[in-house]
């Protein structure tokens, strides 16, 4: 390999999107990947013959999403998710009644109403201290939940509801055929160019008058380096830093810890199972804060597999148990929704593993109580653009947490550099 211009840690959707901007400036630029394959956290797998992914589902807040427009105007065929999913509760062993998915949504609302209001006051406090005014409402707990655990992947005990606020997504939510991760691979890596897959980064020397990289492919100089590995990557110090990271980055890399979400693909061959119709997305009132939960989308856009998600605290329970106490989960999560008969329909149950792979550590960040910043500040470029961070924790628009956001940061990154 030959000293390049800029050289990029990390081939997810920031690592690819900052190659495809740098190259589109003119600007010479190598891709090092630690891993077997490209997309990072995006990541589609066959599930028999349908796509499942492991990893980013959804283009969230679509109408400002950079990458939902890129597949746009390549013709991808993209699906309103919310358009086609039916949702569901249950509680107390029955489907709840009309009167019942009242009173959650009025519940969601105050929910967001006093933790958006709680967010622009000082001090920033934790989405479980911002509605303790409110727990007695009997479907907090469920909400809770629902808004840390499973679409922040956090423990609400300890996620900044400040953070939680500025990260609030709104707007549409598309599915792409095929899967993100297979859209990521067919769309971005060509704008991007070569990957050099099984390339592990170990240390960057970035105290001179350029870059110096040591990886497993030998050592680089470049006038600049970007970064876009995992939060908790950098923080298990995978990667050394010489000089050492100024103490304000290393601050922001312990505010933002990584969260967990785990997808799990259990395999039902279609129809219907006991009365849950294709596309319908089904949720269980919680009885206490916390309680161990999945919820379940039921046969997407026709595959023959029920999708389960379960985040936060309890993920990563389940993750350091393995692979099995998660799908021994899933089948009794299945039951305790619709019943024993359940989850004699279940084959083969497949899960992700982003808590257990050593190569990104966790699902996607969250802030800590009064760290809400740690993103800015993260993302702030050193030694005059020498040295810049990208990916979803270093979002400061909304977009924190998706492919989107890494999409944004990656471009952003690349105009960054020196």
């Amino acid at each position: 390999m030959s000293d390049p211009d800029v050289i990029v840690v990390g081939a997810g959707v920031a690592g690819l999107s900052a190659a495809a901007a740098l190259r589109a400036a003119g600007r010479n630029c190598v891709v090092l990947e630690a891993d077997r394959r490209i997309g990072g956290r995006a990541h589609t797998v066959q599930v028999g013959a349908d796509a499942f992914d492991l990893g980013a589902t959804w283009l969230h807040d679509a109408d400002r999403n950079p990458l939902a427009a890129l597949a746009e105007a390549a013709g991808e065929h993209l699906i309103d998710a919310d358009a086609k999913r039916r949702r569901v509760l249950v509680m107390g062993g029955r489907l709840a009644e009309a009167a019942d998915e009242a009173a959650h949504a009025a519940a969601a609302a105050l929910f967001d109403r006093v933790c958006h209001a709680r967010a622009a006051q000082d001090p920033d406090i934790s989405v479980t201290e911002a509605i303790a005014g409110i727990r007695h409402d009997p479907w907090m707990d469920t909400i809770e939940t629902w808004e840390a655990a499973q679409i922040a992947a956090a423990d609400p005990r300890r996620f900044s509801v400040r953070d939680w606020s500025a990260n609030d997504l709104q707007g549409r939510n598309l599915w792409a055929m095929g899967g993100i991760g297979a859209l990521v691979e067919r769309r971005l890596l060509p704008l991007a160019g070569k990957v050099s897959l099984g390339t592990a980064v170990t240390a960057i020397a970035w105290g001179g008058d350029g870059v110096t990289v040591h990886s497993a492919g030998g050592t680089l100089r470049a006038r600049s380096c970007i970064v876009t590995v995992s939060v908790g990557v950098l923080a298990a110090n995978a990667i050394t830093f010489d000089p050492p990271l100024p103490d304000s980055h290393q601050a922001a890399i312990a505010g933002l810890p990584m969260g967990l979400l785990t997808k799990v693909a259990l395999h039902v061959p279609g129809g219907q199972l006991l009365g849950m119709a294709h596309g319908t997305v089904l949720r269980r009132k919680l009885d206490r804060a916390l309680e161990p939960a999945m919820s379940f989308h039921f046969w997407p856009e026709g595959a023959a597999h029920i999708a389960g998600f379960v985040g936060g605290p309890v993920a990563w329970e389940l993750a350091r148990a393995g692979a099995g106490a998660t799908q021994a989960f899933a089948r009794q999560q299945l039951e305790r929704s619709l019943g024993p008969q359940a989850a004699a329909h279940v084959g083969e149950i497949t899960v992700s593993g982003w808590g257990t792979d050593l190569l990104h550590r966790g699902a996607y960040t969250y802030a800590l109580p009064g760290q809400a910043g740690a993103r800015a500040v993260l993302g702030t470029k050193l030694a005059d653009g020498r040295l810049v961070f990208a990916g979803e924790a270093v979002c400061t628009d909304g977009l924190a947490g998706t492919v989107g956001g890494a999409f944004r940061s990656g471009q952003r990154a690349a105009a960054l550099a020196v």
